[in-house]
């Protein structure tokens, strides 16, 4: 699948739930032929019923729902939601049923993390955001202030784009198809649709057309892909990179790149999550702090709720927003998917919304990172060899 940036595309920023979910049902209640699905958690909360009940809608006018829902994403509730779905005439499929949870093997960790929908080869979403509420979190603790939404983006395309992005959904589902046929998995025969045509994609040839790529992360002819774009992106910066990640825990040529960034005078910023929810992430890419700091590059930290965005802008029309984390799991197992613009309008909206943020995070200084407790610097050592270790297994430690 190409990697080159197409013109002709018209791509919207989506804020968080509240802004993508009434664009993802409108787009599923307008849909004609068909809606294909794609994400990593699908839960069973009232968001996740509206849009359960947009596709089921959609399959009683006549069109054809396929979804996509990863075995450990969904592993809480997967059962009932096949049933409802498949029930209701959605072809469902799993990406790598979790079918011993005792049993640890590498290819386990190799999850179906993106998410994408396409609705009629007319319109495309793409992003970070999960089918779950804004405000689904853990519970609070008693010292802690209550959770803000969600941070997170996706985006709205109409364009050339959906024709690439299209093409990968439908090759990912006759993969799932013969494994579940070979598996002796009960399974729906499915309507087969033709690749998009140019008849079918809207013709956006006036002032508002972007150049964009869909670039995705596979095991097979992808692996590097999403990796790549944000190195070129980086090692060509002359202004500005900021990158807001929820999982950041780079190899070190990714680390290298934004150390000679900054070293050529390029403002670094990193918008980092502040909370902790996983035990590793949290701590491990923590001990990063003080070699970049030590370069200049900021750290902030964003404590309003959780940050669950995998976004990034550089000078001044580069920019990319999807599902990939920068660490080991997101570069190197998980498939993944990100759209990269290059749009000096888009750029600036994102990096409005991004410096907002900031504004309001909190800022890490490299004396008063020094003087945190010993507990703290306990966990943060430990959690990073014990990262570092899992990186050499998975053959990252060198990258």
């Amino acid at each position: 699948m190409s990697t080159a940036f197409l013109p002709g595309n018209q791509i919207a920023l989506l804020r968080s739930g509240a802004e993508y979910f009434p664009s993802l049902i409108a787009a599923i209640n307008g849909a004609k032929s068909h809606v294909r699905f794609e994400t990593y958690i699908f839960a069973d909360d009232e968001t996740g019923r509206a849009v359960t009940a947009a596709m089921i809608a959609a399959v009683t006018r006549g069109v054809e729902v396929r979804l996509v829902i990863d075995g450990f994403g969904c592993k809480d509730h997967i059962g009932s939601l096949q049933n409802t779905l498949q029930l209701a005439g959605v072809d469902v499929a799993v990406f790598r049923p979790e079918r011993n949870p005792f049993a640890f093997r590498k290819s386990r960790l190799r999850r179906m993390h993106r998410k994408l929908v396409v609705v009629d080869d007319r319109v495309a979403f793409v992003g970070g955001i999960n089918v779950i509420d804004d405000l689904n979190m853990p519970p609070v603790e008693a010292n802690e202030k209550p959770y803000g939404p969600r941070f997170d983006f996706a985006v709205r395309i109409e364009g050339a784009l959906i024709a690439p992005i299209s093409l990968s959904m439908r090759i990912l589902w006759k993969r799932l198809m013969r494994r579940m046929r070979s598996e002796k998995q009960p399974l729906k025969s499915a309507v087969q649709h033709a690749a998009p045509t140019t008849d079918s994609v809207s013709d956006l040839t006036n002032e508002k057309s972007q150049l964009a790529a869909f670039i995705q992360r596979d095991n097979l002819l992808h692996r590097r892909d999403i990796e790549v774009q944000y190195l070129q992106a980086i090692n060509s910066a002359t202004q500005h990179i900021t990158i807001a990640n929820a999982y950041f825990f780079p190899g070190r040529a990714f680390h290298r790149a934004l150390v000679a960034a900054r070293q050529r005078g390029v403002r670094v910023q990193l918008l980092l999550q502040g909370r902790q929810e996983y035990f590793l992430q949290h701590y491990a890419s923590r001990a990063l702090y003080p070699s970049l700091l030590r370069t200049g590059i900021e750290i902030h930290e964003y404590k309003d709720s959780f940050l669950h965005a995998k976004v990034a802008t550089v000078d001044e029309d580069w920019a990319t927003v999807g599902s990939s984390n920068i660490d080991p799991f997101s570069l190197l197992l998980a498939r993944e998917a990100n759209v990269f613009v290059r749009d000096a309008a888009f750029n600036a909206e994102l990096r409005r919304a991004l410096g907002a943020a900031i504004d309001g995070a909190d800022m890490v200084h490299t004396k008063r990172w020094s003087k945190r407790p010993w507990l703290d610097k306990l966990l943060t050592s430990v959690a990073y060899q014990i990262a570092r270790g899992l990186m050499r297994v998975l053959g990252y430690g060198n990258r």
